[in-house]
C-alpha cells in the first residue's frame, strides 16, 4: 500500500508538472521555441510504428518531446427499456514522453489515468536499440502485439467513442508486460514487411478464478504484480509478422502462447501446465476511388480449462470487428483547412464460449453482436468530435432470448 501510495504521488507531480510546461509551451510557441512534430501518415507506416507514430512538442536541442490525448463523452443508455439516465465520462488522459538518448538508442514511456484517475497505469515504457532496419532490440515495459488494435489504439485515430469489444472484453486491450525482444522492417518496391517478437510476463489464474465467471482474459491486467514476476515461472511468447501494398493496404498475423497458471510452488506440484494460445488476423486497406477506409481484426482463443470447471468456462473462444468510415465532406470550416465530415459503422462480436453443452449437444450461448451507426467530425486529423448510437445483443450462457441495450454516446478525443 505504501508502495502504491509512493508511485501515486510521484504520477501526481509529473502530471502537474506536464501541464505547466504544457502552459508554458503554449504561452512561448508564438516564438517558436517550441516546434510540433507532425504525425507521419506516409504510406510506410504499420501498425507496429503507432508506438512513435504520434504528435509530439519538442524544444529545441532538448532530447525529450512530450505528447498526449485526452478522451471525454456523455452516454445515455437503456437495456430493455430499462434507463439509468444520462452520464458524463472521463475516459482517459494518457501522456507519453519520448527521447532520443544517443544515436540509435531511444526511449518511450505512455502512462495512461482512466475514470478521472481511478486507475493509473505505465502502458509503455521501453528502450529501443536500433542497429539495422531490419533487426533492432527493445526492452522494459512493452505492449504486446497481438492483433492490431492493441498498439494502435489511441482514441483520436479513432471514429468511435467505445473500443471493439473484440480488444477489450476478449482480448485485453492495451495488454503490456515487462520482457524483452525483437522488432524489424524491410522494404522492396510497393511490400513493407515488419516482425516483431517478444519475451514477456504473462496472464495468470485471473483468466479462470475472476467476478464475470468465466474464461476471460482481461482479468489479468488487475494483477499488477506481472510486472515483477512470471505468474507461471514461464515467459509468454508474442509474435506477429505484417505485410503492406502501399497501394493495397496491410494484413497483420499474430500469435501469443504461454503457461498461465501456477503450477509449482517451492518445489511442490500443485497441478500441471496449463496454457493458453490466442491467434489474431488485422487488417486496414484505404479503396482509392471512394476514400473508404475499413479497417477489422479476428481472435480466436484456446486455453486449457481444468476438467473440474463446469461447461460455462470455455476452452474457446472468438471473436471481430469492423469499422467501415467513409468521409463525406472535405473542405475549409472556420480557420480548419482540412475539416473532414465522416460516416461511420463498426460491427462487433464476441463468444466467449465455442461449442455445445455435453447433456444436451445444444449450443452454448455466452456471445454478443453490436452495430455502432456514427457521425464523426475532424477539424484536423488530430482531434475528433463523434457521436455514435450503439445496439447490441447478447445473450446467456443458455442462450436466452438477448438482452437488449441501446446507447446514445457524445463525445470528444484529441492529441495535445
Amino acid at each position: 500500500m505504501k508502495t502504491f501510495t509512493f508511485y501515486k504521488h510521484k504520477l501526481v507531480i509529473f502530471t502537474l508538472t506536464f501541464v505547466v510546461a504544457s502552459s508554458n509551451i503554449n504561452a512561448q510557441e508564438t516564438n517558436s521555441i517550441f516546434k510540433r512534430s507532425k504525425v507521419d501518415t506516409t504510406s510506410a507506416q504499420l501498425n507496429m510504428d503507432a508506438t512513435y507514430n504520434r504528435p509530439f512538442l519538442k524544444l529545441d536541442k532538448v532530447p525529450v518531446a512530450f505528447g498526449g490525448y485526452l478522451e471525454a463523452n456523455s452516454i445515455y443508455s437503456s437495456e430493455d427499456g430499462v434507463s439509468d439516465g444520462l452520464s458524463f465520462q472521463a475516459r482517459r488522459l494518457t501522456l507519453f514522453m519520448s527521447a532520443t538518448i544517443s544515436k540509435r538508442i531511444k526511449f518511450l514511456s505512455e502512462i495512461e489515468f482512466e475514470d478521472g484517475g481511478k486507475e493509473i497505469a505505465i502502458e509503455f515504457a521501453a528502450l529501443d536499440v536500433i542497429l539495422y532496419p531490419e533487426f533492432n532490440f527493445r526492452g522494459g515495459i512493452i505492449m504486446n502485439p497481438i492483433g492490431g488494435f492493441n498498439q494502435n489504439h489511441d482514441g483520436p485515430k479513432w471514429e468511435f467513442v467505445e473500443r471493439p469489444n473484440m480488444a477489450n472484453q476478449l482480448l485485453p486491450a492495451t495488454w503490456s508486460n515487462a520482457g524483452f525482444g525483437i522488432f524489424g522492417k524491410t522494404y522492396k518496391n510497393n511490400w513493407i514487411i515488419g516482425y516483431e517478437a517478444y519475451l514477456t510476463n504473462g496472464f495468470d489464474n485471473n483468466i479462470i478464478n475472476n467476478e464475470e465467471s468465466k474464461t476471460f482474459l482481461p482479468a489479468s491486467k488487475e494483477n499488477g504484480e506481472r510486472f515483477e514476476e512470471s505468474n507461471s515461472g514461464h515467459a509468454l511468447f508474442t509474435g506477429k509478422i505484417a505485410f503492406k501494398n502501399r497501394k493495397i493496404g496491410e494484413i497483420g498475423f499474430s500469435y501469443m502462447n504461454g503457461v498461465y497458471n501456477k503450477y509449482e510452488e517451492d518445489g511442490l506440484v500443485l497441478d500441471t501446465k496449463r496454457k493458453l494460445s490466442v491467434y489474431a488476423v488485422d487488417f486496414t486497406t484505404t479503396i482509392k476511388k471512394t476514400n473508404t477506409y475499413i479497417v477489422g481484426e479476428y481472435a480466436f482463443i484456446s486455453v486449457d480449462v481444468p476438467k473440474t470447471f463446469t461447461q460455462q468456462y470455455g476452452n474457446k473462444q472468438q471473436g471481430f470487428f469492423v469499422d467501415i468510415v467513409q468521409p463525406v465532406l472535405k473542405r475549409k470550416v472556420l480557420d480548419w483547412d482540412n475539416a473532414t465530415l465522416n460516416l461511420a459503422v463498426r460491427f462487433d462480436y464476441v463468444d466467449w464460449n465455442i461449442g455445445t453443452f455435453n447433456e444436451t449437444n445444444t449450443n452454448i450461448g455466452d456471445d454478443l453482436w453490436a452495430v455502432t451507426p456514427a457521425i464523426s467530425f475532424r477539424p484536423t486529423s488530430q482531434t475528433v468530435f463523434r457521436l455514435n448510437y450503439r445496439y447490441q445483443w447478447q445473450r446467456d450462457i443458455l442462450a436466452n432470448a438477448p438482452a437488449n441495450q441501446a446507447s446514445w454516446l457524445l463525445g470528444f478525443s484529441t492529441y495535445f
